[in-house]
C-alpha cells in the first residue's frame, strides 16, 4: 500500500498485479474449507511484481527480487471481515486505476486456498497467502498481448482494498 516498488536493473520487463494476502493465526495441516476461516488472523494488501524476463528460465527468481513486490503495511484483523468476498481490490499506477475487481473473482476463494496450502505444508501462525486474482491474469495477457505495456521506470504506484474499513 503506497510502498515503494523497484523496476530491477538487469530488467527490462517488470509487470505487476494487486492480490489480497490472507495471514495466518492459527496454524494446521489438512484444513477443511469449512473451518478454514477460523485460521486466519487477518488481510492485508500485497503488489505482486514479475520480473517477466527472469521467469522465462525461473518462475521463483521471477518474483523474488528486492523491493519489487510491496506487502501491506497494514493488516485488518479477521474479525472486521467476516466474508472475505465481499472486498474489491484495487491497483493504481501512477494514478491511473490499473485492476479493479471483487475478491470474489479470486481463482480460488479464501477457504479453497487455506484447504489447498494446508495439504502440502503445515500453515503456521505469520504465514501469509496471497490469494491470485483471475482478473489480474486476464488483463495481464490482455495489456501483453495488446500493447506489450512494462513498467520501465519507477512508479508512484498503490493498491487499496475496500471493506467495512476501507483504507488507501
Amino acid at each position: 500500500h503506497e510502498g515503494p516498488m523497484w523496476r530491477p536493473k538487469a530488467s527490462t520487463a517488470f509487470d505487476f498485479e494487486g492480490e489480497l494476502v490472507v495471514v495466518i493465526g492459527k496454524g494446521g495441516r489438512a484444513i477443511k474449507p469449512e473451518n478454514a476461516l477460523s485460521h486466519v488472523a487477518g488481510y492485508t494488501c500485497f503488489c505482486d511484481g514479475s520480473v517477466r524476463d527472469f521467469i522465462k528460465v525461473s518462475l521463483v527468481t521471477g518474483k523474488n527480487f528486492p523491493m519489487s513486490s510491496p506487502l501491506g503495511p497494514w493488516m485488518t484483523t479477521a474479525d472486521e471481515i467476516p466474508d472475505p468476498s465481499k472486498l474489491t481490490l484495487t491497483t493504481r499506477l501512477n494514478g491511473q486505476q490499473m485492476q479493479h475487481s471483487g475478491v470474489d473473482m479470486l481463482m480460488h476463494d479464501v477457504p479453497a486456498l487455506i484447504e489447498y496450502c494446508s495439504q502440502f505444508t503445515e500453515l503456521e501462525p505469520g504465514d501469509r497467502v496471497a490469494a491470485f486474482a483471475l482478473i489480474g491474469l486476464v488483463l495481464w495477457l490482455a495489456v501483453l498481448a495488446l500493447t506489450l505495456h512494462f513498467i520501465m521506470l519507477s512508479t508512484d504506484r498503490f493498491n487499496w482494498i475496500e471493506g467495512p474499513r476501507a483504507s488507501r
